[in-house]
């Protein structure tokens, strides 16, 4: 048939193993996972995956009918981007093959259609979505959708569209954390078959947040000057900065150490030194840890680890957690903002 041959295949690389889950999308995963495992029979249908471009929206979308497939490939599933939908609808009524078109999808087992936003304003592609969504509901095949805001604030698409996409469930997926994106880093390096220290890992994680394929492509970036450079060689830190120079926008190199910053601090709180780099726990030692942590973290270049390695050899989770809670108490009280502000202050003069 020629429009299922015209449709995209799915990518046998998207799977729900090799989708690296976090808070950020631990509910769309499970409720992929579900999906996946019993299309049709859940209540989430249709499933609608919603976020910002980048983020896993089509992993998880075609992890969905790989998994069906692997399970009984006897299946029907057919996965298409709603541009491609609306451009096979076009040439099918073009060319007089609009019965042919409309069945190729009503018979169908799952339905996967990506980015749905994109078929505002084209009002024929949507009334023959509308009528095939509808023959596949009832029929409780299973539907799943992605797009880049949830279901009631897509613009230029009819009611009766939107109203039966929410329905069903909504789940969103957000930007990944610097936990979740050195972990993203890791899977990828794992897939890859690339071996990449640590610290550059945390370097692109920190560096690089605005999505997935972002930290794709600065792992390829790396390897590629890797490569013109001779291949054999380690690839170091240095390389890697190198290598992401013109993809991330590297502030000011601060000439303030951290030495100075745990002294101007310390002073502050009046705290000896020592406690703050000793396992030291009472309450006016670990504020003021914390507090230079976070100011290390905001006046330095220096990477979360190099941080925690220069208070007493501490893991850079030691120092995500310090920022967190200092953000928080910045957030909440303005006496703790002006103690911040001021030790900035001393070490700017």
């Amino acid at each position: 048939m020629q429009t299922s041959k015209s449709l995209p295949r799915l990518n046998e690389n998207f799977t729900l193993e090799h989708f690296v889950v976090g808070a950020s999308n631990e509910f769309a995963y499970s409720a992929a996972k579900a999906v996946a495992a019993a299309p049709g029979k859940t209540d989430f249908n249709p499933l609608l995956i919603y976020g910002r471009s980048g983020l896993g929206k089509t992993h998880l979308l075609q992890s969905i009918g790989n998994h069906i497939l692997k399970n009984d490939p006897s299946r029907t599933v057919i996965y298409t981007s709603s541009e491609e939908f609306r451009m096979m609808f076009v040439d099918a009524l073009q060319n007089g093959n609009i019965r042919e078109f409309s069945t190729c999808f009503r018979e169908s087992d799952v339905l996967l259609m990506d980015d749905i936003q994109f078929l505002a304003g084209w009002e024929k592609s949507q009334e023959e979505l509308f009528h095939i969504y509808n023959t596949l509901h009832m029929s409780r095949k299973q539907i799943v959708l992605t797009s880049d805001v949830p279901p009631a604030a897509l613009k230029g698409l009819e009611n009766r569209l939107t109203s039966r996409f929410q329905s069903g469930l909504s789940v969103d997926i957000l930007p990944p954390d610097l936990e979740m994106r050195v972990a993203i880093l890791n899977k990828k390096t794992e897939t890859w078959k690339l071996n990449l220290p640590e610290e550059i890992l945390y370097y692109i994680g920190e560096n690089v947040s605005s999505n997935i394929r972002a930290l794709e492509g600065a792992i390829r970036i790396i390897y590629g000057l890797a490569i013109t450079k001779g291949g054999g060689e380690a690839i170091t830190l240095d390389l890697a900065k190198y290598a992401l120079k013109d993809t991330v926008k590297t502030p000011e190199i601060s000439k303030i150490s951290i030495d100075r910053i745990i002294e101007k601090t310390a002073a502050f709180y009046n705290v000896p030194v020592n406690n703050v780099l000793e396992k030291n726990k009472r309450k006016e030692v670990a504020l003021c840890r914390q507090v230079a942590m976070y100011i290390s973290k905001k006046l330095t270049n220096h990477s979360l680890k190099s941080i925690g390695l220069n208070f007493g050899g501490r893991d850079h989770s030691t120092v995500i957690h310090a920022v967190e809670v200092v953000e928080e108490l910045l957030g909440n009280d303005t006496g703790a903002t002006r103690d911040v502000e001021t030790i900035i202050a001393s070490l700017k003069q």
